[in-house]
């Protein structure tokens, strides 16, 4: 009599789509929090705003810099002193839930594989994305991020989604270089870095918003001179958020640390790579993309330290370098040949 019982490969495909539908209700509250916050910045003058339309009225720089001390205090205050935003709240718990889902599902694809779930573009995308999520709701511990929902929510819903119609493959067995600790740890740690660098590349983002939005600002009110007509200068929700530099700031940390993983990587990969072929560094195309990554990164962090790019092209050089890491998961994997052809799909 056949076997009628469903797999665990398929429970976890069924578990994948269930924390897609709950990320994209997260999205959505996420979403709808920010719409509230516009209308928070309508009913009450925040700090920030109060800056930008008093700047021209001769606003001192002890006083500019006590309100960027304050906007970072609120950025940096413990869960329970935080403001109690009701639908960020509910984002939150959505993507706790879907979180939990996700790790089931990629329990499950483990389990039903007998070996670590990040052997093709399928199953590294969905640990990546896992490894996303984990990070942003870890570090909500430290900082009050929940601004960022929506874009962490969203950025999910797009590269698991699409991983899950464009990469999905059956379990197969190993390739034989991939039969090796190097999996565990090379792999595993190129997730834990790409999810860092999508933190700083979302901080990096409402940076460019923020900053834009602060600009136009003091534009406006330079011109004004009033504080009783504000000019439109982009999203009002952005008048609740932390500043352009204090969003920078962050960004900034979130990128030494996925460059820190983004360095061991490296030479794990081509520690692995001489024990697969003999040696350590080959000009394969996947080996290029990985080190033109590292030299993105490595030039906005020491650009930044030493040579004061602050601002909007410290912005743009984490989103290039965020970019160079999508392009290298997605077109370096499918369609470049090379020896780490290990995309999973013919």
């Amino acid at each position: 009599m056949p076997d009628t019982g469903i797999t665990l490969e398929e429970i976890s495909v069924l578990l994948v789509w269930t924390a897609l539908a709950i990320y994209t209700l997260a999205f959505l509250a996420y979403a709808i929090d920010l719409a509230r916050r516009s209308d928070l910045a309508i009913k009450s003058k925040d700090a920030a705003q109060t800056r930008e339309l008093v700047a021209a009225g001769g606003q001192t720089i002890s006083e500019v810099r006590a309100q960027e001390a304050a906007a970072l205090t609120a950025l940096e205050a413990a869960p329970a002193q935080r403001v109690r935003y009701l639908w960020a709240r509910i984002g939150t718990s959505l993507t706790v839930l879907g979180f939990l889902f996700h790790v089931g599902a990629d329990l499950t694809r483990g389990i039903a594989a007998g070996r670590v779930p990040w052997s093709n573009n399928y199953e590294f995308a969905l640990t990546g994305t896992m490894l996303i999520v984990a990070v942003y709701l870890v570090v909500l511990f430290r900082y009050d991020l929940r601004f960022l929902g929506a874009f962490i929510t969203g950025m999910i819903v797009v590269l698991l989604g699409g991983a899950a119609m464009a990469y999905y493959v059956e379990v197969t067995p190993l390739a034989d270089p991939l039969k090796s600790v190097w999996l565990v740890i090379h792999v595993f740690v190129a997730s834990l870095a790409s999810a860092f660098l999508a933190l700083a590349f979302a901080l990096s983002v409402l940076q460019l918003m923020q900053a834009r939005r602060e600009r136009l600002a003091l534009a406006a009110a330079s011109i004004t001179g009033s504080a009783e007509k504000p000019a439109k200068t982009g999203p009002r929700f952005l008048r609740t958020l932390p500043s352009s530099d204090a969003l920078e700031s962050l960004a900034y940390r979130f990128a030494i640390i996925g460059f820190s993983f983004w360095t061991f990587t490296l030479i794990a990969g081509a520690i692995w790579a001489n024990d697969a072929w003999g040696r350590y560094w080959g000009f394969d195309t996947k080996e290029v993309w990985t080190f033109v990554i590292w030299v993105l990164y490595a030039g906005y962090i020491h650009a930044r330290a030493t040579r004061g790019w602050r601002g909007t092209r410290s912005a743009w050089l984490s989103i290039i370098g965020f970019t160079a890491v999508i392009f290298n998961f997605t077109i370096v994997n499918q369609f470049f040949k090379g020896l780490h052809a290990y995309s999973g799909l013919n």
